[in-house]
């Protein structure tokens, strides 16, 4: 069974770059083109929003609201992949979590906490 994990600063300060990774054990991020591995956020008092994902051959697809300042990458030797927001606000304070998505989000994280604060 397919096992996620985020690791990231739980304080970012305002116009800085949140950088968060996901390590996924129990199976490979390369391994099948159908998976989408996705970063989501859940805002305090709010509903989940997609940020957006990558898939194993590298293909990417982000939120247009977010697209601008938004970028995944993946390490294929550590079978991780990356979130990297830029210029973040007290707006972008989250809990922030990564998920595999096939036809349904099917394996998640438990979530990291970040806080966009001076």
């Amino acid at each position: 069974q397919v096992q996620l994990q985020e690791l990231g600063p739980g304080l970012v300060k305002p116009s800085q770059t949140l950088s968060l990774t996901c390590t996924v054990s129990g199976g490979s991020i390369t391994t099948s083109t159908h998976y989408h591995w996705t970063w989501i956020r859940q805002p305090p008092g709010k509903g989940l929003e997609w940020i957006g994902y990558i898939t194993s051959t590298g293909f990417t697809d982000y939120s247009p609201a977010l697209k601008s300042r938004t970028s995944i990458s993946r390490d294929t030797s550590k079978n991780q992949f990356t979130l990297q927001l830029s210029s973040v606000t007290p707006e972008d304070t989250a809990v922030y979590y990564c998920a595999r998505r096939q036809y349904e989000y099917d394996s998640w994280g438990q979530g990291t906490q970040v806080t966009v604060s001076s």
